[in-house]
């Protein structure tokens, strides 16, 4: 049973005991180091649950399914989803109802996309440093060279059906709601919530 590699039939007590303190010392150091990457995986999720959960008021978030690099975190119970980046690593966290996550689906497989209600996605955060994206193309190779390069301090994003977003702005430094991706299929309204970053 100990053998570690002493054929069976040379195995005595002796062997055994020689044997049995080093195994059992693995053993240990193995339960414990098991027992520490536990409780460190416990904390990240504890973490990235708290950082979902920032994204929206508590009474969206609080009770929504958290999601992070596409496993459920915790599961939810009100049709929201919140997460605690947008793209991984980004330090972005949003919340989103059924029809933005439908349409962020669409925007990851360059897929048709049509609203026909409203959606609604919180990102009461804003965009972490480096995280914004092109006003115009949600495809650009390098948005943060791109002319129309906006990222947002905290903020809400509204989808509506396309013909309600005639006459809107797309103009990020309008001061007020503008449009986002106007020309595309994913065009939402971004609704500013304060002019200060995080």
């Amino acid at each position: 049973m100990f053998g570690v590699g002493l054929p069976q039939e040379n195995i005595n007590k002796g062997d055994i005991e020689m044997y049995k303190k080093p195994l059992i010392k693995i053993g240990l150091v193995v339960g414990v180091f098991s027992l520490a990457v536990g409780i460190v995986t416990a904390g990240d999720t504890k973490k990235l649950i708290k950082q979902a959960q920032s994204a929206a008021p508590h009474s969206v978030s609080g009770n929504a399914t958290i999601m992070s690099g596409g496993k459920v975190l915790k599961e939810g119970s009100n049709g929201w989803v919140c997460m605690p980046d947008t793209m991984p690593g980004d330090g972005s966290p949003m919340c989103n109802d059924a029809m933005w996550m439908a349409m962020m689906d669409a925007v990851g497989k360059k897929a048709e996309f049509k609203a026909d209600g409203i959606g609604i996605s919180y990102m009461l955060k804003g965009e972490g440093k480096g995280a914004g994206v092109s006003n115009s193309d949600p495809y650009h190779p390098d948005p943060q060279k791109a002319d129309d390069y906006v990222e947002s301090g905290p903020h809400m994003m509204i989808i509506v059906p396309k013909e309600l977003l005639n006459g809107m702005t797309d103009d990020p430094k309008s001061g007020g709601p503008f449009v986002m991706w106007k020309d595309t299929p994913y065009a939402h309204i971004m609704v500013p919530i304060s002019k200060n970053k995080r």
